[in-house]
C-alpha cells in the first residue's frame, strides 16, 4: 500500500488536521487570527509590508511565537491566499453559463479589491479549503454538459486565468496595485498618448489604423466593465461551442 504524501504543516492547520496537544497552556493564537492580521497589512501596505515581525506586532506577540503556526512567510502567503476568499455561490440548478459568468466576475472583483492577491495567486496553487470549494462548485456547474473531467478542469483554469489577467491589466493601467506602481504608466489616461508617440504607420500599420479610430483613446475603455464582459462572453461562447460539439 502506497504511503500517503505528508502534508505541509500549514496546510494541515488550514484543514484542521493537525493533532491538538492537551498538555500545557491553551495557545493565545490560532492560524485564522494570524492570517487575518496579515491580510489587513497587505490590504493597507501591499505584500512589501507583510513580514513575520509586522504580523506579530499586529497580534501582540513576539515574532518567534508565529513560527508555532507558520514555518515561513511562504506558508503565511498560502494561508492568506485561502483566508481572503469568501464562500462561493452555490450552483443550485443555475444554468452553467450564468453560474460561471458570476463565478468569474466575483473572482475578478476579489482581485481588484485585494491587489496583493494578484502576486500570490500566481505563486500559490489552491490547497486550502476555501479555494478548493470554489473549484468544486465550478466543476459542479459543468455537470451534465457532456464535458469530460479534463475538459472541465481546463474550462475552470481558463476562466481563472482570465480573471487574473483582466485584474492585472486594470491594476497596471490605474496603478491600483502597490506592487505594480513602478511598472504602470502614470495612469490609464496617458496610455493612448504614450502609444501615439511610439508607433509609426509603416511598422505598425494595423495598430495605427485602430488608434486613429479613437478606440484606445486614453485607454479608459480598457478598464471598464464592458470589455471584461466582452472577453468573458467570448470564453463562454467557446465553452458553449465545445459542449455543442460533444453533444
Amino acid at each position: 500500500m502506497a504511503q500517503e504524501r505528508p502534508l505541509p504543516s500549514v496546510v494541515q492547520r488550514m484543514w484542521g488536521r493537525e493533532p491538538v496537544s492537551r498538555r500545557g497552556p491553551r495557545p493565545r493564537l490560532d492560524l485564522a487570527t494570524i492570517t487575518d492580521a496579515a491580510i489587513g497589512i497587505a490590504d493597507a501596505q501591499g505584500l512589501a509590508g507583510v513580514s513575520m515581525a509586522a504580523v506579530a506586532s499586529r497580534v501582540g506577540v513576539a515574532a518567534t511565537a508565529l513560527y508555532r503556526y507558520v514555518d515561513s512567510k511562504e506558508d503565511l502567503l498560502t494561508a492568506m491566499a485561502d483566508g481572503v476568499v469568501p464562500p462561493p455561490p452555490e450552483p443550485d440548478g443555475t444554468p452553467w453559463r450564468d453560474y460561471l459568468a458570476r463565478w468569474t466576475r466575483i473572482q475578478r472583483d476579489l482581485l481588484l479589491e485585494h491587489a496583493w492577491l494578484l502576486s500570490v495567486a500566481r505563486l500559490v496553487p489552491p490547497l486550502g479549503p476555501r479555494r478548493l470549494l470554489w473549484l468544486d462548485r465550478a466543476l459542479t456547474a459543468l455537470d451534465g454538459t457532456g464535458l469530460d473531467p479534463g475538459e472541465k478542469i481546463n474550462v475552470v483554469t481558463s476562466l481563472t486565468g482570465y480573471a487574473l489577467t483582466d485584474a492585472a491589466l486594470v491594476h497596471g493601467l490605474t496603478g491600483g496595485d502597490p506592487q505594480m506602481e513602478g511598472a504602470a504608466i502614470s495612469g490609464a489616461a496617458d496610455y493612448g498618448e504614450v502609444l501615439a508617440g511610439l508607433v509609426d504607420p509603416e511598422t505598425y500599420p494595423s495598430l495605427t489604423a485602430v488608434m486613429s479610430t479613437g478606440v484606445l483613446g486614453g485607454a479608459e475603455g480598457w478598464v471598464d466593465d464592458g470589455d471584461f464582459t466582452f472577453g468573458l462572453d467570448l470564453l463562454l461562447d467557446g465553452v458553449e461551442a465545445l459542449i455543442g460539439r460533444k453533444g
